[in-house]
């Protein structure tokens, strides 16, 4: 459980990261303030949310393989 818990933070660390990078990045390259990198990262959130459930795994938006999706996990209570 531990595993699968590190491999979905991993994922969702790295993306807002990315997200945010290229955010800034565009503000910088349109040469436009950089309060426009927020709106932006929030669009590419939401586009790479929409890829992932319809080229992942149905029903999330996880880029993780099934095996290491956490909510792919049977749930003993």
């Amino acid at each position: 459980m531990q595993r699968q818990l590190l491999l979905d933070l991993g994922e969702r660390a790295g993306w807002t990261g990315a997200q945010a990078a290229l955010g800034l990045a565009v503000t910088e390259l349109a040469n436009i303030p950089a309060w426009w990198a927020a709106p932006i990262a929030l669009a590419l959130a939401s586009a790479k949310s929409w890829m992932a459930g319809r080229l992942g795994r149905k029903g999330t938006a996880s880029t993780l393989p099934a095996s290491a999706d956490p909510a792919t996990l049977s749930r003993s209570v």
